[in-house]
Order: structure tokens, then C-alpha cells, then sequence
């Protein structure tokens, strides 16, 4: 097989559950080429966006944010939610570096990571369900379709998530070996910004389509900021990052940029052609 399409092929399944088959070799050509991430966000976006398009369009605000949840984690696993439960017993822990990062490295479940893991769930429910009031105001507005509105929203988080784990990757210090450090080692800055082009321009043109020119960028730029901010406080509580670390970037940059989509609507910060 072309390693290009190997590459590929290894992506989806090292970052989703799709049954596409996973080789050492495969994972050594992704790694190779690790701007990959943002073609699966794309792809994962699209997916997760047609299912909240069609949920939300025949079921109430919360019953669609849970069963959105449940598609995006039956889709994506629950690798990178176990990351954060893993930080989160590792920033939680008292002590030295090292022991936080025996912590970290610890298979059992802590009161940290379960309240890190809770958290992050309600928050993504929080998230959605704010989106969808604020699509919902949109679309009154400017006569754009909730559904439609919605399908955009959840696209662009899912880019915005990958587009995190490549900040962390490239900007992240490792600090042991492992997935993580490979990632990190990989990431070289060119790669970076392939994939930061890959990312922003689909984000960009999905809002550009209805009207609300700025509110995608505005999103996956938000969600690299908020990985910056954990790169900090991962720095601070372990000297660096590793595989969950880059896993827990997706799930906050995910939040992040539904929180930036929700408020941009709200404050009217994408630049909408109607009031133009």
C-alpha cells in the first residue's frame, strides 16, 4: 500500500474508533506526517455534525446534547478521556514532580480523575446545550437554519480538538518515552503549520457560507490558545507532557471552541453579512 494512503488509513485508526485496522508500520508513517490529525478532524467533524444536525431537528435541546455526546465518544473512544482522568490524578497528587508523575503514569482511578472526567462531560453538555439556545437566536435572526448552524459548530470543534493535540506536540517538552513522545518528536514546526493551514481554512469557510465570517476562526484559534494554557500548567505539575497530556487537549479544545462559537454568537462577533 502507498505509504501515503497507509498513513492515512492509521490515522483513523489510531484517532477514532472506525474499524480501518491499525499496524506498527501504519503508525509509523502517520507519525511521520502528524499534520494527519486535522484531515481526521475533518472527517470526524463532518460525522458528528450530521448526527447533531439530525438530532436536533427532531428531539429537545437536552436530550440532542446527550446524544451527541454519546455519538462523539462512540466514535472517538475514550482514550482521550482517559487522559484527563489521568492529569487529573497527577494535578491532584501531593508531593514532588516525580510523585505527580507516578500518579499521572498510574493505572488505577483517583478522586482527581474522576472529578477531572466529570467536568469535562459536564462542561461538554453545558457547551452544546448553550450552542444550540444561541444557534437557535441566530437562525431567528438571520434566517439561517438552527440545524445547519449547529452541523457547522460541532465540524469546527472537531478540527479545532485536533489542531490542540498537534499544539501540544509541537510546543510540548515530553517527559518520558512512549505514543506521546513520538508525537512530539514528529511534530516539527512545518508540520505545525501545514496543519494550522489544513485546520483554519475549512473553519473558516464553514461560517463564511452562512454569514458569520469570523466565528470559525475565532473558535480554532480559541482552542490553541486553551492548549497553551494547559501546556503551562502541565509544565508546572510534571515538567512537560506526554500522551495524555496531548489526549486532553482534545477534549478541551473541543470545549473551548464550542464556548467561543456559543459567545460569538451571543456578543455578535462574526462579522454577519445580514446586518451588512
Amino acid at each position: 500500500m502507498n505509504a501515503f494512503l497507509l498513513a492515512v488509513r492509521s490515522s483513523f485508526g489510531f484517532l477514532s474508533t472506525i474499524p480501518v485496522g491499525i499496524t506498527m508500520e501504519g503508525l509509523d508513517e502517520f507519525f511521520k506526517r502528524t499534520y494527519l490529525h486535522i484531515l481526521v478532524g475533518i472527517v470526524l467533524g463532518l460525522m458528528m455534525g450530521v448526527v447533531s444536525y439530525a438530532l436536533i431537528s427532531v428531539m429537545s435541546f437536552q436530550l440532542a446534547a446527550v446524544l451527541s455526546i454519546v455519538f462523539i465518544y462512540y466514535l472517538t473512544g475514550l482514550n482521550h478521556l482517559d487522559g484527563i482522568a489521568d492529569i487529573g490524578d497527577g494535578m491532584t497528587a501531593h508531593g514532588s514532580l516525580e510523585k505527580k508523575i507516578k500518579a499521572l503514569k498510574d493505572m488505577s482511578l483517583g478522586i482527581g480523575g474522576v472529578a477531572f472526567s466529570s467536568l469535562v462531560i459536564l462542561s461538554l453538555y453545558s457547551s452544546l446545550l448553550s450552542l444550540f439556545e444561541e444557534a437557535s437566536v441566530a437562525s431567528a435572526d438571520s434566517g439561517t437554519s438552527m440545524a445547519l448552524i449547529v452541523f457547522l459548530s460541532v465540524f469546527v470543534a472537531e478540527v479545532s480538538a485536533k489542531q490542540s493535540m498537534l499544539t501540544v506536540a509541537a510546543f510540548g517538552k515530553s517527559i518520558h518515552e512512549g505514543l506521546g513522545s513520538i508525537l512530539v518528536t514528529n511534530t516539527t514546526m512545518p508540520k505545525y503549520i501545514i496543519g494550522f493551514v489544513l485546520g483554519i481554512v475549512p473553519c473558516a469557510l464553514a461560517f463564511w457560507y452562512i454569514g458569520f465570517a469570523l466565528i470559525g476562526i475565532i473558535a480554532f484559534i480559541a482552542s490553541i490558545v486553551s492548549t497553551f494554557v494547559l501546556l503551562n500548567v502541565s509544565k508546572r505539575h510534571f515538567g512537560g507532557v506526554n500522551g495524555d497530556v496531548i489526549g486532553s487537549s482534545n477534549e478541551i479544545g473541543r470545549i473551548i471552541a464550542l464556548i467561543a462559537i456559543t459567545l460569538a454568537f451571543k456578543y455578535d462577533l462574526g462579522g454577519l453579512l445580514w446586518t451588512l
